[in-house]
């Protein structure tokens, strides 16, 4: 009896230490699944860890250039009469090219071209990249409050001061955004991923608050789809004959006129947008061998970059939306206010004219009476 009473209970010993093995194992292997779950589900981490910083908040001016900046010299005379803690230099060039003293007159630019940029086509999703490229080596400094893309051809239209306190006073961004009804640029496939009522048309040149860069570059789905399907179509090439029947044929898009507007719409983040561009372009409507007729951007030389020709754009204070009836008023933070600080597209005889007529180290009355935060 006492042997067989030893045998049950270790038999219900080596029972009870078997149970208990089986629910540790169970639990790491329900620890170990969850893991792997919330690795490959969760959202990817925001490029930006610290918004704390010292100092004054910063302006990032993001320069997307072809290779060099052919008009370094007017935005040197813009940078000297700034105060360096309040603003910084990011540019986007050719992979490999180095802005240093044999590349460019002005030393705000040495060595401020990004490591990892790309070769950029026109009308490619390359182009977007790019500029998803500057916006993360931007964010990286916890000081950049404010993000402006700016191109190789952009001159400003005020003095650092100005352009400081218009843009920093404003708790929005500054997206040129609008229906794009008329031009049939929205592929169908993108559905249900990007719906049709969320399509937005724009202008590439964007001034962006901190939150919206960082909505930008922590995109992975709405880039793949662009990149998949918001392509341009290739232009006429008269040689190809019959061929070009086929190619007119092509979905056409140009994403960089698309991608942030699109994307700032599929996160509900509209009612956080001055809806314009704080960039002036003239467009002209043209048609040549190799294009249809569509438009394109008139550049200034020196003949028409006179002083009663800037005054003209700095006296524009409304901008028509045709597609949506709208009629926008320039403000920033509810004040009213010029709507454009910079323009393009100059040469570099009208560059030269603009800071023979001090346009942008002549000092300016703001029409800002508030302080920056």
């Amino acid at each position: 009896m006492a042997s067989a009473a030893r045998g049950a209970k270790r038999r219900h010993a080596i029972s009870r230490k078997m149970l208990i093995f089986f629910a540790a194992s169970l639990s790491c292997v329900v620890v170990l699944l969850l893991l792997s779950f919330f690795r490959f589900h969760s959202p990817k981490p925001s490029i930006s860890v610290s918004r704390v910083f010292d100092g004054p908040p910063k302006i990032a001016f993001l320069f997307l250039v072809r290779r060099n900046l052919p008009l370094d010299f007017l935005w040197d005379s813009f940078f000297q009469n700034a105060d360096v803690s309040r603003f910084s230099i990011y540019v986007h060039s050719t992979p490999g090219f180095v802005l240093d003293e044999s590349t460019t007159r002005s030393q705000f630019f040495y060595g401020r071209q990004i490591s990892n940029s790309i070769q950029v086509l026109w009308g490619e999703s390359s182009m977007i990249q790019a500029e998803r490229l500057l916006l993360e080596a931007a964010l990286e400094d916890p000081s950049n409050q404010r993000f402006v893309l700016l191109s190789d051809s952009c001159v400003p239209l005020y003095n650092f001061s100005y352009v400081y306190n218009y843009v920093m006073v404003s708790p929005k961004s500054f997206v040129d955004s609008f229906l794009d009804v008329k031009e049939g640029r929205y592929n169908p496939k993108m559905s249900p991923k990007i719906p049709r009522e969320k399509w937005r048309k724009g202008s590439q040149w964007i001034t962006v608050i901190r939150k919206h860069a960082e909505v930008i570059v922590d995109d992975d789905v709405i880039f793949s789809i662009f990149k998949k399907y918001c392509k341009r179509r290739p232009p006429i090439d008269t040689s190809k004959g019959k061929l070009n029947l086929k190619l007119q044929k092509q979905h056409n898009c140009i994403p960089d006129e698309h991608y942030v507007q699109t994307l700032l719409a599929m996160h509900g983040l509209e009612s956080e947008l001055e809806r314009r561009t704080i960039t002036y372009t003239l467009w002209n409507q043209s048609t040549t061998k190799m294009e249809n007729k569509g438009w394109h951007p008139v550049t200034f030389g020196y003949a028409n970059a006179g002083p009663q020709r800037i005054m003209e754009i700095k006296g524009i204070n409304h901008v028509y939306y045709e597609t949506e009836y709208r009629i926008e008023w320039c403000r920033s933070n509810s004040t009213s206010v010029p709507c454009f600080l910079f323009a393009r597209k100059f040469s570099q005889g009208a560059a030269m004219r603009l800071l023979s007529q001090e346009v942008v180290n002549h000092f300016e009355v703001s029409a800002l009476l508030a302080t920056p935060p």
